[in-house]
């Protein structure tokens, strides 16, 4: 069996196992104490004298190192393509590798969506080395004129051995034979941080450049020779299209955007909300190696297509549950490489998920092990590699650190928050992004011992910002709705009420932090939750959850059944009606309709793809869900 057979099926046990399936950020706290590096938030957690990491389970006294899950690296197909004689070696730095390579020309000129054509041959991938023909590509199959120009833009496709689709990506030749490989955007470039006077431009080259993007007849440049580029465009004209050119040394990409309006100018737009994208079932592009680039492709062409200004898109983007950054990195690749030819025009925001979590696993203590969130926080957990791969706003929440739990007001003792938990605005709406899978820790029997947070659970630094914010928004008044999303609903009906912020009615769930439990369980920190977004607030008119692989729609009011039968504690008195508006339906697994104590107030359910289009017109707010397979109108109704 070959190294990529062996690494597949590796994986696929892995997943099943383990879910029934660039310097970043600093805290300003110095860890000087701490001589093994490891956070005090965790419990019975060691180095032996070598430097491994290890878990000592305390019911056995057991001592379990952690171990990897093999998968691709990120950086295996990261090698520069080298231009000979007759086209491009590649070289994957996978001896044992087999497999296939697609290979086709990619025409820029006159197209706002450019992907590659893929050839009617192939190039076999042998011992991890594969060579594009380049002068196959010639007279009624050169539609990019680059026996013309000496200007070559090939985009190709690595497939497994067994068909199973791995990476795509592209590379710029320059020449007519020999050919030299030229500066090439590999990634990108896309449009973040949209705002009524500015936005940022983020794209990858293959090799250190320096990047100038023109936009609205003023120059803006990257401050050095970089491989990854974020452009702050700055004083832009509100409400007008803005046309844009990305160079990096001698290419040129072009596009365009809209700016927003000034804020509270209400006038009419749309916006649209999904989630869970990690790969699906069915074969082909519903899997390129964590993603379903299938459906992830058809949502962002229907919000393109339908004038969307911006898309929401809160969690399990990929597959995940990675045991090194190195295999995240390769699947957050083929999830943005699925939008990215439809987000040089508009944003495409992102939240965390669970399918994020990057782990140390460890081999003990139950059928499924005990898993935590990966640390040095600033650049192994599961949040500061999500941010290192998303260009998104940067709140003022740093952490849970100062939190009444915290282990050690003097170190860096939980990861960051940057670019996970955040706040933005469009016209009259803003968009609270929140998470619910912060400090990960996936195997919940096992949290008592190794401490983490539970999957759903909202930490307190997070729920007081959440309550400041909306405060804040409150007194905005530009702002008249306001838009919570979360990965994991508070009412689960498809899929999701073993766990989400019910667990089947357990409050005992909870995280734990150096080994004590929190004082509030998982059904309290709901009500605290709703009390925020219903009682406190007069704006926020829908929660936009992810999680369930399908499309709901609750009413949250005062006539939910929403505690279980023995309910000790107080419950929280709603004072008006919510929706809870359910999209899990990007391209992952589906789930059927579950019996809940709140079912009789699930007005709507889908288990086909959905894309919801939030449609923006003053006070007033129309909605639409359609099945961006097949275009089915799953249903209409007015939010407000």
């Amino acid at each position: 069996m070959g190294q990529n057979r062996k690494i597949l099926a590796t994986n696929a046990l892995i997943s099943f196992i383990f879910l029934l399936g660039s310097g970043l950020f600093g805290q300003g706290r110095v860890d000087s104490a701490n001589k093994t590096g490891i956070p005090k938030s965790y419990s019975n957690l060691y180095r032996s004298d070598d430097g491994r990491l290890f878990f000592q389970y305390p019911e056995t006294g057991e001592k379990v190192f952690n171990v990897d899950n093999p998968s691709f690296r990120y950086d295996q197909f990261q090698a520069i393509p080298v231009g000979i004689d007759t086209g491009v070696n590649l070289d994957f730095n996978l001896p044992d590798f087999e497999g296939k390579l697609y290979y086709g020309l990619i025409n820029e000129k006159g197209v706002d969506f450019p992907q590659p054509v893929f050839f009617k041959y192939t190039a076999e991938i042998n011992g991890g080395k594969a060579f594009i023909p380049i002068g196959k590509m010639t007279g009624k199959y050169d539609f990019t004129d680059w026996e013309k120009t000496g200007d070559v833009l090939l985009g190709y496709r690595v497939l497994s051995q067994d068909g199973d689709m791995l990476y795509d990506s592209r590379v710029r030749m320059k020449g007519k034979g020999p050919f030299e490989t030229a500066t090439t955007i590999i990634d990108g470039p896309y449009l973040n941080i949209l705002k009524p006077h500015s936005a940022v431009i983020s794209f990858t080259t293959n090799m250190p450049a320096k990047a100038v993007v023109t936009a609205n007849g003023k120059k803006f440049k990257s401050k050095k020779r970089m491989l990854h580029h974020e452009v702050l465009l700055e004083n832009l004209p509100a409400g007008e299209e803005i046309n844009y050119v990305v160079q990096v040394d001698d290419y040129k990409r072009e596009s365009w955007f809209e700016t927003p309006p000034e804020s509270g100018t209400r006038k009419p737009f749309t916006f649209c909300f999904a989630s869970d994208s990690r790969a699906g079932k069915g074969g082909g592009e519903r899997n390129i190696y964590g993603s379903n680039a299938y459906i992830v492709k058809k949502i962002a062409a229907l919000a393109v297509d339908r004038d969307a200004a911006f898309v929401q898109f809160t969690g399990d983007l990929i597959s995940g549950y990675n045991t090194k950054r190195q295999y995240h990195l390769l699947q957050y690749q083929n999830f943005r490489r699925s939008v990215e030819p439809f987000a040089h025009r508009i944003p495409f925001v992102m939240g965390m998920g669970n399918h994020e979590a990057l782990n140390y696993v460890f081999p003990v203590g139950s059928r499924w092990g005990t898993a935590i969130d990966k640390f040095p926080w600033d650049s192994e957990s599961a949040e500061a590699v999500f941010a290192e791969n998303f260009v998104n706003p940067v709140s003022d929440l740093k952490s849970e650190d100062g939190a009444e739990y915290d282990p050690d007001p003097a170190t860096v003792d939980f990861p960051p928050y940057d670019e996970t938990v955040f706040c933005y605005t469009y016209d009259n709406v803003a968009m609270v992004v929140l998470n619910s899978n912060y400090w990960y820790a996936p195997v919940e029997k096992m949290i008592k011992y190794t401490s983490g947070n539970v999957h759903g659970y909202i930490m307190d630094n997070q729920l007081e910002w959440l309550k400041k914010t909306i405060a804040k928004l409150e007194d905005d008044p530009t702002v008249d709705h306001i838009f919570v999303t979360i990965h994991t609903p508070a009412f689960p009906n498809g899929g999701h009420s073993g766990d989400d912020m019910w667990y089947g009615g357990n409050n005992e769930i909870r995280p734990y932090v150096a080994g004590k439990p929190v004082d509030k369980g998982i059904i309290q920190r709901r009500d605290e939750f709703l009390d925020i977004l219903i009682n406190q607030s007069k704006k926020t008119v829908a929660l936009l959850c992810g999680d369930e692989h399908n499309y709901s729609r609750l009413r949250i009011d005062d006539g939910i059944r929403m505690y279980p039968d023995d309910w000790p504690y107080e419950k929280v008195k709603l004072s008006r009606t919510l929706w809870q508006l359910t999209d899990g339906a990007a391209g992952a697994p589906y789930y059927a309709q579950e019996q809940l104590p709140w079912s009789d107030h699930v007005e709507m359910f889908s288990t086909q793809f959905a894309l919801i289009f939030f449609e923006v017109n003053g006070k007033h707010i129309n909605v639409k869900v359609v099945n961006p397979d097949t275009f089915e109108m799953i249903e209409t109704f007015t939010l407000r």
